[in-house]
């Protein structure tokens, strides 16, 4: 069972009248789908459609079951707490946070109506994987009405430090609603240990490794599956935070860049924007944390320093509609369309427009051809818990040529090493980035984009979902997962990193212990 706030399907109504169901192209449904197929799986979520009861049906094997959502709950528990107060705090508060108490009550609401729907269809001893942060209340409201089912959370955008995660109001509340799960998932280590210190500094849990101890109350010991002794001696239930990072089907767009018409369309592209020398490529949605205007700052003044010219350069950049009904998206977008226009206005020739500006979305075949034929990709967000651009772009690089210009403050800096790594709030560091990618020797860029393929097509999304799913298993079967603290320098127990081949996880476990260490230090020992 799988519960997120859309649906894998998209209603599609012909020029009659008729509605049809059409699966989503997104990767976490690619990754899902055949395994929900094989084990007659459900998936719970909303429609996409507001004041509409959509009744339950069957697609491709998967079992579909509609939450209902008022416009003024998608208003309230979606656009407004959802994405005007947990996103700008989960991504460090590049933007203020909005709190609202009429915003939090209909987040409540709609989170118990999303863990009742699944509680209803969810099979004795079942598994459910609830998804992102628009449902964290969700794992503790479905265990209060299922304790004999596992539950699984994973979160795909930063957990914030403590630091910043202590504003919220219902801070305390999020975390025992995620506290609810059996294993929670995290994209960065630091986003675990972020999650880990939240525990330990709002409720006193021991956390062990990467498990916390949750208290039982003796009463209640009975219908809780997992239930372990701590250290002195209480009922707890061993919950597991820990880092999965997630990834793409690396497979299918490198397939789709291998076929003629993807390819000939690339050299079309290049031939559109007039064969310039270098093609660097933005993809984004339209959003404050992805770094768009310290992007266009730097080429800005890359074409004004006279390091390049829009003869030999030209930057395209795709930034898709988000969240228009959002006063501070809307804003950012005339902030940007300004910035683009003054710099266009300064440095085009006839011709040779500095600035390709594209402000709608594409279909993924016209994706793949934009990354063949660009030179330089820039991924510069200011905080982003993966950025799975960064991994289709190196996917669909079967030539092994092109460079990664990729911000540290991105989940995937923590694999991607070979990637040329940015701080993009560092202005004059991003420009020297850029320029020197566009003058990479071709030798570097090949070494450097093996590599790359390397971890992008070894880890992908089908081994994220099995590896989670393994430890959902485990948990389960009672296994003993990440308990024993690993030994210092070495893996967290049970070789999960190895088997993850992640080596930005070693010593995880080590590393969280020295983090619980000094927070009690900063605490005066409490825990």
């Amino acid at each position: 069972m799988v519960v997120s706030n859309r649906l894998p399907v998209d209603r599609v109504v012909a020029e009659d009248g008729t509605a049809t169901w059409k699966t989503s192209p997104g990767g976490l449904v690619t990754a899902l789908e055949p395994v929900m197929r094989a084990n007659e799986g459900a998936w719970v979520g909303w429609p996409g459609v507001a004041d509409e009861e959509v009744a339950p049906f069957v697609d491709n094997g998967v079992q579909i079951v509609p939450v209902a959502l008022s416009a003024k709950e998608l208003e309230d528990y979606y656009e407004g707490f959802s994405n005007d107060t947990l996103w700008p705090l989960y991504h460090d508060v590049i933007a203020p946070p909005t709190y609202h108490r009429d915003w939090w009550d209909a987040y409540v609401r709609v989170n118990r109506r999303f863990a009742e729907a699944a509680a209803a269809v969810t099979e004795e001893h079942g598994v459910v994987w609830v998804q992102d942060y628009q449902l964290q209340l969700v794992p503790k409201m479905l265990r209060e009405l299922r304790p004999d089912i596992t539950i699984g959370f994973f979160n795909h955008i930063p957990f914030p430090p403590y630091g910043i995660f202590a504003q919220l109001p219902w801070r305390r509340q999020i975390v025992e609603g995620l506290l609810g799960a059996d294993v929670i998932g995290f994209q960065r280590q630091g986003d675990a240990g972020s999650f880990l210190r939240a525990v330990r500094r709002l409720l006193g849990y021991d956390t062990r490794s990467t498990v916390v101890e949750v208290p039982v109350e003796e009463d209640a010991v009975g219908g809780t599956r997992r239930i372990n002794r701590s250290r002195r001696g209480a009922s707890v239930r061993p919950v597991v935070a820990r880092h999965f990072p997630i990834s793409i089907d690396s497979a299918s767009f490198e397939a789709m860049a291998r076929t003629p018409e993807i390819q000939a369309r690339a050299r079309e592209i290049r031939a559109e924007l007039g064969d310039p020398e270098t093609i660097m490529l933005g993809v984004d949605r339209l959003d404050y944390t992805k770094g768009i205007g310290h992007r266009l700052k730097a080429f800005g003044e890359l074409l004004g320093d006279g390091r390049l010219t829009s003869e030999d350069a030209v930057l395209v950049q795709v930034a898709s509609p988000s969240r228009e009904r959002v006063d501070t998206y809307r804003q950012l977008r005339d902030d940007i369309e300004l910035q683009v226009g003054r710099i266009n206005g300064d440095y085009s020739t006839l011709g040779h427009p500095a600035i390709s500006y594209l402000h709608h979305g594409y279909p993924r075949e016209e994706m793949v051809a934009l990354y063949l034929a660009a030179d330089v990709m820039l991924v510069t967000a200011l905080r982003d818990g993966m950025n799975l651009v960064a991994k289709e772009y190196v996917a669909s690089r079967f030539d092994n040529d092109g460079v990664l210009v990729l911000s540290e403050f991105a989940g995937a800096a923590d694999e991607l090493k070979q990637a040329v790594q940015v701080n993009p709030h560092d202005i004059a560091g991003l420009k020297d980035a850029m320029e020197a990618s566009a003058r990479m020797p071709r030798v570097e860029r090949t070494r450097r984009m093996r590599a790359l393929r390397r971890r992008v097509l070894e880890n992908d999304v089908a081994r994220w979902s099995e590896s989670f799913l393994a430890a959902l298993t485990e948990h389960a079967a009672g296994l003993q997962l990440g308990v024993r603290p690993a030994a210092r320098g070495q893996e967290a127990p049970h070789g999960q990193e190895a088997e993850h081949r992640d080596d930005s996880a070693h010593g995880q476990a080590s590393e969280l212990e020295r983090v619980a260490v000094h927070d009690r230090e900063l605490d005066g020992g409490a825990r």
